[in-house]
């Protein structure tokens, strides 16, 4: 009677930097609350830090490819972000949503922006820091950015945060695990919203 409607759909997670995104995104994925969970690689121009592979954690491109890119409207959503290019290819999506696939999307506000344009019904979720003290403590400690890169999202993260508004849900990750529970309970709920099933037959 009950039978998904086979086409997946995308969820959006943007923070300021520090916010502690990626880490709850990688756990969700690990725990895999719904079936078909895929991360999105998104496209980056910034360079490749220790323990990082292609691939895996991000396409590393040229600015000239990357531009090259863009031309030829291979993006779904671009933006500059703290002076590097990030992207997310046109075909990674498309495919995902063809095979059914949950696909979560790490992007910056800029990104999310153009991807609720393309795609309304997209799910996003804005990912906040308890305060602009634990974010620059948070950015401090885990000691992998210069000073210049740590002051220019510290100056970023204001911009960031007043966007959260336009989000469908606003997780505070104060405490990792509150924060991934949080985000299982938006993820199950989606997928088991009316519009991602077909109904037929009928009921009693």
């Amino acid at each position: 009677m009950f039978e998904r409607s086979g086409r997946g759909f995308l969820v959006v997670f943007s923070a300021p930097s520090g916010a502690g995104k990626s880490t709850i995104v990688r756990e969700v994925l690990r725990r895999k609350p719904v079936p078909g969970m895929e991360l999105s690689i998104s496209a980056t121009t910034r360079p490749r830090r220790p323990g990082e592979e292609e691939g895996r954690d991000y396409y590393f491109l040229s600015e000239e490819e990357f531009e090259s890119r863009r031309e030829r409207g291979e993006f779904v959503e671009w933006a500059e972000v703290h002076g590097h290019l990030y992207g997310t290819l046109r075909r990674t999506v498309e495919e995902a949503l063809e095979e059914g696939k949950v696909l979560l999307l790490e992007i910056d506000v800029q990104g999310a922006r153009q991807i609720r344009r393309a795609f309304p019904e997209s799910v996003s979720v804005f990912v906040a820091p308890p305060s602009l003290e634990v974010l620059e403590k948070r950015l401090r400690e885990r000691g992998r950015d210069p000073e210049e890169d740590i002051e220019r999202r510290l100056e970023a993260a204001p911009k960031e945060l007043s966007e959260a508004g336009y989000y469908d849900y606003i997780v505070v990750n104060e405490d990792l695990e509150e924060a991934v529970r949080a985000v299982e309970a938006i993820l199950v709920a989606e997928y088991h919203r009316t519009c991602r099933f077909k109904v037929g037959g009928k009921m009693g």
